[in-house]
């Protein structure tokens, strides 16, 4: 006997069969049991799930999270029919969808389906405005609190839609629908129908928590468990603490940041407490002192943040690290920043930037920073010591993150 019959006898082990799609499983699950009698309208919704429905999910407890598709896909256009047959039976296929990854994730049960969408960087406007007037509004037509408009909600109580002029209050928060996911040991918390998350950050939060504990290429880096004990970072955009958390769970004294979304602060001390830190919070015209707190969040415009913390006594501060992580582009903080550190000190710039123009930027902003010292008489020097490629913004455009590096020796 060959080899080769050998291998394709009787005693051969079949290939195991594919992992059955979850997703894939609910919606021929849901065929099954459709009306007979559906319209060629209806049937154009049902071929559009079958169609374009996707594949992939992402599990924040206890919300499945699905992709949007195609730009112009809408394969959940089921959800925006007003046939009563469809409406009926939209409910049953969110459902199924559900029960099958709950299934499959087997992390308890899920109970909330959303599609997701990209933050827009303006908020929608249904007036019709002349150029002088939207050139003069366009402060307040600026998505500044980075609120998740375009979430589309299938199945599931996400909250009430509250008006952007009223501030929420603590009943809004209670009874809000919030999820929680883990990212390097962390926890994080938001309201997905107030608050954006972005996933594609976990890179830069595993970064910074690397980033004075091992020996890396960059000797200045190295600092011990002390130094860093006694140390503080600022964020001037702590969102629901993205690097906020990553700076305590580094080791550093404190971390201060500034957040204008009352929906962001509110993730940020449900996860602080979640991870066991302690937090204050600070409202605005409220007096900022430091206690003993791992983190201090003052709900305001960050634009005095400078004279803030020029009211605290310096040598409590000893800031080491100042974010600067509002995207597209955060350089109206930058001249602010540059003077928070009084000895060495990182400043982490965060911008999107053309592939192409990326070294061409990071030795403008040398350049920028080092007339800054200059002009201020400060003898320290400023370098743009590293480049990190977070992620990709758009075709040839990546969000990157210029490491300032502020030596005094």
């Amino acid at each position: 006997m060959s080899a080769d019959s050998w291998v394709q006898g009787p005693s051969a082990r079949p290939p195991k069969p594919k992992p059955e799609n979850p997703i894939e499983a609910a919606i021929a699950a849901w065929l099954l049991d459709l009306p007979a009698d559906l319209t060629d309208t209806k049937a154009k919704h049902v071929h559009s799930i079958v169609s374009g429905a996707p594949k992939r999910w992402v599990v924040y407890s206890p919300m499945v999270l699905l992709p949007a598709g195609g730009p112009g896909s809408k394969w959940w256009g089921i959800a925006e029919s007003s046939d009563p047959v469809l409406k009926n039976e939209q409910d049953r296929l969110w459902r199924l969808i559900l029960n099958k990854i709950s299934k499959k994730e087997g992390k308890g049960v899920l109970t909330h389906l959303a599609v997701n969408s990209g933050i827009p960087l303006h908020n929608p406007t249904s007036d019709v405005k002349t150029s002088l007037e939207a050139d003069n509004e366009a402060d307040s037509l600026e998505n500044i609190l980075r609120t998740p408009g375009g979430l589309v909600m299938l199945y599931g109580n996400f909250g009430s839609p509250l008006s952007p002029s009223q501030p929420p209050t603590v009943q809004d928060f209670e009874e809000a629908f919030w999820v929680s996911t883990k990212q390097n040991g962390i926890t994080q918390v938001w309201a997905p129908r107030f608050t954006m998350f972005s996933r594609g950050n976990v890179k830069e939060k595993a970064r910074l928590l690397d980033f004075q504990r091992s020996s890396q290429e960059f000797g200045t880096r190295t600092l011990g468990a002390k130094l860093l004990s006694n140390s503080t970072a600022v964020d001037l955009y702590a969102g629901i603490g993205y690097f906020v958390f990553s700076y305590v769970k580094l080791g550093m004294k404190r971390v201060i940041g500034w957040e204008l979304n009352p929906w962001s602060v509110e993730g940020l001390r449900r996860g602080a407490i979640a991870n066991g830190w302690t937090i204050k919070i600070v409202r605005h015209c409220e007096d900022l002192y430091l206690g003993t707190e791992n983190i201090i969040v003052l709900a305001e415009d960050n634009k005095l943040a400078l004279v803030r913390l020029q009211g605290l006594k310096s040598d409590c501060l000893d800031i080491k690290h100042v974010n600067c992580g509002l995207l597209p582009r955060s350089d109206l903080s930058w001249k602010m920043a540059s003077e928070m550190t009084t000895n060495d000190g990182w400043l982490h710039l965060h911008e999107n930037v053309g592939v192409e123009d990326i070294q061409t930027r990071k030795a403008e902003i040398e350049n920028i920073f080092q007339g800054w010292l200059a002009e201020r008489g400060d003898k320290r020097s400023a370098k743009v010591e590293h480049v990190e490629y977070v992620k990709t913004f758009a075709p040839g455009v990546w969000h990157c993150v210029f490491d300032v590096f502020i030596n005094a020796s």
